[in-house]
């Protein structure tokens, strides 16, 4: 998501000897975290782990309910909050959830009481352990970082988790911001999550590229606030017929050459 370093002139005499449309040159990345430039473990083989640690944690603070249980109620929360949220692209902090879920079995734990912080922390830190950054991220990064300014815009439902990868493999500083669904409770592809990551950067969207790996938030929603958009294709997605993102890479290490030639 964020330097300065393009070929001025190149983009000038460009134009002038092909009569293109002049385009401001890209002084932004914003790029998407999960299975982008970290690789989330398929099939969500992370989620019945995360679940069951967060329920042991619970466990022993005294919830006195079956896993099963626990599980069911979880899944019953999670699925209603999302459903209200839908309407307005919402991400509802993590925390909403465990709280729901708890209540629901009988105990008043709101959302921000500690017991409900330390369970989502006990997710979080599960789910890590199915996380790997991209063999390419880091060096690509090091690579773009001061000829742009470089930004995270992660869906994800636990702010401080995508905070704590990025500090665990050494790629936070080498962001200028972090934006993530959960702490602005809007996700992607709404225009509100990229126009917070372009005003902590200080750019307009046309001086943007969103690098991301998924259509529809990431592609369609560069698309909506005038961004270019470079789509890392890592499966088929059917969207991609009807949605076209400025350029398609195979791999991150294409990206510094395509950012050139935005």
């Amino acid at each position: 998501m964020r330097g300065f370093g393009c070929d001025n002139n190149f983009k000038v005499l460009s134009g002038l000897a092909y009569g293109k449309k002049m385009q401001m040159p890209v002084k932004a990345v914003l790029f998407d975290m999960f299975d982008t430039l970290m690789i989330v473990k398929r099939n969500h083989d992370f989620y019945s782990p995360s679940l069951k640690r967060m329920y042991e944690f619970l466990n022993v603070q005294g919830i006195d309910v079956s896993f099963s249980t626990f599980e069911q109620a979880y899944i019953k929360a999670r699925d209603e909050l999302y459903e209200k949220a839908e309407a307005n692209l919402g991400e509802p902090h993590f925390n909403f959830r465990v709280s729901d879920t708890l209540k629901s079995l009988g105990y008043n734990y709101d959302m921000s009481s500690p017991l409900v912080a330390e369970a989502t922390s006990e997710f979080c830190d599960e789910f890590k352990n199915f996380v790997t950054p991209d063999p390419e991220a880091k060096t690509v990064l090091q690579s773009l970082k001061g000829k742009y300014k470089l930004g995270i815009v992660s869906n994800f439902a636990i702010p401080d988790c995508v905070q704590n990868l990025l500090k665990l493999h050494d790629f936070y500083e080498l962001f200028d911001a972090v934006v993530v669904s959960a702490a602005i409770n809007k996700r992607k592809p709404s225009p509100e999550i990229f126009n917070v990551a372009l005003q902590a950067l200080g750019v307009s969207a046309s001086e943007a590229a969103v690098v991301g790996d998924t259509i529809n938030a990431d592609i369609e929603g560069a698309q909506a606030v005038g961004a270019k958009s470079v789509y890392i294709q890592r499966r088929i997605e059917p969207e991609a017929e009807r949605i076209h993102p400025t350029r398609t890479i195979k791999s991150l290490s294409e990206l510094p050459i395509v950012l050139q030639e935005l």
